[in-house]
């Protein structure tokens, strides 16, 4: 009998995630597809924010903050329209009732799994911001939908947790190697901001995945984003030694800004009435801004390169690093989505070129090349701000294919990484996770670890007295050695502490004694949902070896002890371990 086609085809299906799962080339094939993907995306993305900017603005060729002015004040309207779009689209998604989940958020707690209407939000809302000319970066849209595609396929397949984090990573580090022509930055990517570490699992299929979505842009004729550099000179100490400078006032510089965002964001959100019309009220602050350059619109693609170009003054300069700040920290905190990505980049160009007319007017007799300023300047800002020094030390070298400057630019970017660790210990992604209440301050995977609760590990056996019983009672009742503790409650159940039964039996204790009186820990229960970070710090702090876990309304549910939550912690590390590495 032949077997009906849909019999068939789920059969197929099933043979195939098993063979994906067991194949390391099936799933670099996989990659390869959510790397074209991610290739396609990207451009689709970049296509229609282009197409936005040419409708309000009128540019073609040049992009829009390379121009020199803005001609006609009322194509400025694009920013409070824009507001307003935004504003629409936040009222259709009033019936939500989360935030949408972006990559980092979800490769750090849910295993890679993103539903795929937040790709869609993210991207049409950054799509919008950057079409209308706000201060941010397509690269978070890019990377949501590369990584976006990526989670879908993988789920589709039911892949194992690891495995999806991988795809979802090499996705959206494909995604970022598209928009740059530059796939090795997109593969550090995908390691250090999506993933979280780098494992040989994963250093074929993520690399392979940004190879196919840069073959993807080239394909379609998009050329990579490339930069002039000096051809020849000569790297000295004291060039080195200048630039860890650089390094140190760029990440003191993200900071700020990443410090300013928030407290902008804080006090707006604050507003009672005018709150709902933040995007609109953000347009329009941002108009004056426009117009006294145009270089704060967008990202700053064209606005990078126009200054590398002509050398600006160290006062036109600062003026530009003032308002492009203003303009990002206006846009984000008053709800235009995006990144700064690009931002930074662009920010860092001008901290470096400032800091390199600096010198050379300082009279001091040293000096830096303007261009190795800026490119240092960019990738040790950017750093500070997105994370990752090696996905922007490759992205230099990518765009400038100069070797001889990578010494510099990695110094400076692990510097200026070190110091936003220790200072502040977020990068902008993993902040505004934290500001929600998120306990993320990587992409590592810990969604095990906050599923691990005490509801989860606690034991039910428990033996429980009423808080009413004298020690003699207390002795009739419960034999020494019986068990090593006993939950004392009310008669309602509710908590009333934990009686050591070798206290309770000691000689020295009056029969009569109130029972109550023995009692420790009263003060001291968890909840189901503590987590065992929590619990093992509250075991360290309070010297217990065992916890009661009551309900909300104060009722014994369970046990846990010292003993079973840290053996518990280590098992799930082990486990976790394990499927990083590809053990069996």
């Amino acid at each position: 009998m032949r077997r009906p086609w849909p019999l068939l085809l789920r059969t197929l299906a099933v043979r195939q995630r098993r063979r994906l799962r067991e194949s390391e080339a099936a799933f670099i094939l996989l990659a390869v597809l959510a790397g074209v993907a991610a290739g396609l995306t990207t451009e689709i993305q970049q296509y229609l924010a282009h197409g936005l900017q040419q409708f309000f603005y009128g540019v073609s060729i040049n992009r829009l903050s390379a121009l020199g002015s803005i001609h006609h004040p009322w194509r400025l309207l694009a920013l409070p329209l824009g507001g307003l779009a935004m504003l629409l689209v936040t009222r259709l998604l009033r019936r939500r009732q989360r935030a949408p989940v972006d990559v980092v958020e979800a490769n750090a707690l849910h295993g890679g799994r993103i539903p795929f209407s937040d790709n869609l939000v993210i991207s049409a809302q950054t799509v919008i911001s950057n079409g209308a000319g706000a201060s941010v970066g397509l690269e978070a849209a890019y990377a949501q939908m590369g990584g976006g595609v990526a989670s879908l396929l993988g789920q589709w397949l039911k892949l194992r947790r690891n495995d999806l984090r991988i795809l979802v990573g090499a996705g959206a580090g494909a995604a970022i190697g598209a928009a740059f022509g530059a796939p090795l930055a997109g593969a550090f990517y995908a390691f250090e901001i999506v993933i979280g570490n780098y494992t040989p699992a994963a250093i074929a299929p993520v690399v392979a995945a940004a190879l196919s979505a840069v073959f993807v842009t080239r394909g379609l004729g998009i050329e990579p984003y490339l930069i002039a550099t000096t051809a020849d000179r000569v790297i000295s100490t004291t060039d080195y030694l200048l630039f860890a400078a650089l390094g140190l006032i760029c990440a003191a510089l993200g900071i700020v800004i990443m410090r300013l965002v928030t407290f902008a964001e804080v006090h707006v959100q604050g507003w009672s009435r005018l709150g709902r019309w933040r995007p609109v009220l953000g347009g329009l602050i941002l108009m004056p801004i426009a117009w006294l350059s145009p270089q704060s619109l967008s990202a700053g693609h064209g606005a990078l390169h126009l200054d590398l170009l002509l050398r600006p003054s160290i006062a036109f300069l600062l003026a530009i690093l003032c308002l492009k700040i203003a303009a990002s920290v206006i846009s984000l905190s008053f709800g235009f989505r995006g990144g700064l990505f690009f931002a930074s980049l662009f920010l860092g160009s001008l901290v470096g070129q400032v800091f390199a007319a600096a010198l050379e007017a300082s009279g001091l007799g040293i000096s830096v090349d303007y261009t190795d300023a800026a490119l240092v300047g960019m990738a040790a800002l950017s750093v500070s701000i997105v994370g990752g020094p090696m996905t922007l030390g490759l992205l230099m070298l990518e765009t400038t294919h100069d070797f001889a400057l990578m010494g510099v630019v990695l110094t400076a970017a692990l510097i200026s990484s070190a110091f936003t660790r220790e200072a502040f210990g977020y990068s902008f992604s993993t902040w505004r996770l934290h500001l929600r209440g998120s306990t993320i301050r990587s992409p590592r995977d810990i969604g095990w670890m906050l599923n691990l609760n005490a509801g989860r590990i606690m034991r039910t056996d428990w033996v429980a007295v009423e808080d009413s019983l004298s020690v003699a009672d207390f002795r009739a009742r419960i034999a020494l050695g019986s068990t090593a503790k006993t939950v004392l409650t009310d008669a309602e159940g509710h908590y009333h502490g934990i009686v050591p039964t070798a206290a309770a039996h000691a000689p020295q204790i009056d029969p009569a004694t109130p029972l109550a009186s023995l009692a420790i820990l009263a003060d001291n229960p968890v909840l189901p949902a503590t987590g065992i970070q929590q619990l093992i710090r509250l075991f360290d702090e309070l010297g217990a070896d065992e916890l009661a876990v009551v309900d909300e309304r104060g009722q014994v549910v369970g046990v846990v002890s010292e003993k079973h939550a840290r053996r518990r912690f280590f098992e799930e590390v082990d486990a976790a371990q394990r499927a990083l590495f590809g053990e069996n």
